[in-house]
């Protein structure tokens, strides 16, 4: 197991911090089994590098998206499957990325700060288990960088946790 992050230094682009961190990651999960412990060193490691605004895990639990661990600002507790950008990957288990949240319907505004989104579902066994949510004070934060390299992770944690 990691002891230490390595942040990657400033000026690196998107692309080049994923691949740094990708590997360190996987060094985080391999030893552990336990999901919310892997959650929340995930959920850390995101907000340090890339300082977006929130980062954080809902775990679906009796047919909602209930919250587990995050970094940044007070979160809302319970979402509805098909509800804002959360409850609309979880629905279609597909990724979704959302430039400006004041253009999504039904976006639900846990933090007034967001500007944009994006939500990648974790799924293991055909189900949808949880979703990694990511959100940005800037607009057009996101892109299939972004996707592709979130999707690592998320199946990284899969593969390591309990699940």
């Amino acid at each position: 197991m990691a002891e230490e992050l390595i942040i990657p230094p400033q000026g690196l682009t998107k692309l080049e911090k994923y691949r740094a961190l990708i590997p360190q990651i996987q060094s985080l999960l391999e030893d552990e089994i336990d999901m919310i412990a892997n959650m929340s060193n995930v959920s850390a490691v995101l907000k340090s590098v890339f300082d977006f605004l929130w980062v954080g895990f809902y775990i679906v639990k009796d047919e909602q998206l209930v919250l587990g661990p995050f970094q940044g600002p007070l979160a809302c507790t319970r979402i509805n499957k098909g509800k804002g950008v959360c409850g609309m990957a979880w629905m279609k288990r597909e990724s979704v990325i959302v430039p400006d949240v004041h253009q999504f319907p039904g976006h639900i505004f846990c933090s007034t700060d967001s500007n944009s989104e994006i939500v990648i579902p974790g799924i293991s066994k055909k189900k949808v288990i949880f979703v990694l949510d990511v959100d940005s004070a800037e607009m057009n934060t996101f892109n299939n960088t972004d996707r592709e390299h979130l999707e690592i992770i998320v199946s990284k944690l899969i593969k390591y946790s309990d699940c």
